[in-house]
């Protein structure tokens, strides 16, 4: 009894051992059965699907544990994608330790290394993201979190929120060089590199382009020089949009300003 962690990705991705583990495994569970369902019948692989993903992993993750406690192999695959980022697999593969069930990964493309492999950003040190929050404070604060980040960020999105995204980038993080991925490993595969300025323009008048994205942000300079009228520019910006904590935390990340210099800056602004 096991479970293996493979992505599918395109067909022509599939590494000998990957195109046997699906043929050999009992169960193979993925996000998408109808997808996974038409790779796998053109790899010869026509195994009993079900599907597992964030609106019936709870449900079904007893289920797929009784059959490896049984002795079956399950095979955890992603069409789009490692399967465990940015998805609910981990908790999957955790309830399966936590039985005493032997998990194995069988690696595939990873659009976070592929993207970050064809940046030409620095490598060395980076941090994926996955998806930001979608809105709000939640939101607000997660950008603050990624400007303090020493490192290169891998970024998931959607394509019709990717403009807004690189502007709420482009805000939080100033004019950083970066790269958007697109459909990485398949026929249409597409880079755009830039800085966030230029790709957040880009994108707004090209509108959402198709398919599946990363976007790969450079880490931080490692000396900012703060020119004063520039941190006051970028805080009255902000100050019409956001709150004072909001706003000051925005232009700190973006800026290398303390934090609580710029709020006390932020605050004397608001006030006048």
């Amino acid at each position: 009894m096991h479970l293996v962690a493979t992505p599918i990705g395109n067909l022509g991705d599939l590494s000998p051992r990957a195109l046997t583990t699906l043929r050999d495994a009992d169960l193979v569970v993925c996000e998408d059965t109808r997808v996974t369902a038409k790779l796998l019948g053109l790899a010869g692989a026509g195994r009993r699907l079900e599907r597992y993903d964030d609106h019936n992993a709870a449900e079904a993750r007893p289920r797929i544990l009784e059959r490896l406690r049984a002795g079956d192999v399950v095979a955890l695959a992603s069409d789009a994608g490692t399967p465990l980022v940015s998805d609910p697999g981990y908790k999957l593969v955790r309830a399966a330790i936590d039985a005493g069930i032997e998990v194995f990964a069988v690696p595939g493309p990873s659009a976070a290394l592929a993207a970050l492999a064809v940046s030409g950003l620095p490598t060395d040190r980076f941090f994926v993201q996955g998806f930001l929050p979608a809105s709000g404070g939640s939101r607000r604060r997660a950008l603050a979190d990624l400007g303090r980040v020493p490192a290169t960020l891998v970024i998931f999105e959607a394509a019709p929120r990717l403009a807004a995204t690189l502007e709420s980038l482009l805000a939080a993080l100033g004019p950083r060089p970066a790269a958007v991925t697109r459909e990485l490993t398949k026929r249409f595969e597409e880079v755009r590199r830039g800085d966030l300025e230029q790709l957040a323009r880009h994108y707004r008048t090209a509108g959402p382009p198709r398919g599946e994205i990363a976007i790969v942000v450079g880490p931080p300079p490692d000396e900012v020089a703060v020119d004063d009228r520039v941190v006051e520019e970028r805080l009255q910006a902000a100050l019409e949009r956001l709150p004072v904590s909001a706003a000051a935390a925005e232009v700190a990340a973006a800026t290398g300003v303390p934090r609580r210099e710029a709020y006390r800056r932020a605050l004397a602004l608001k006030q006048s």
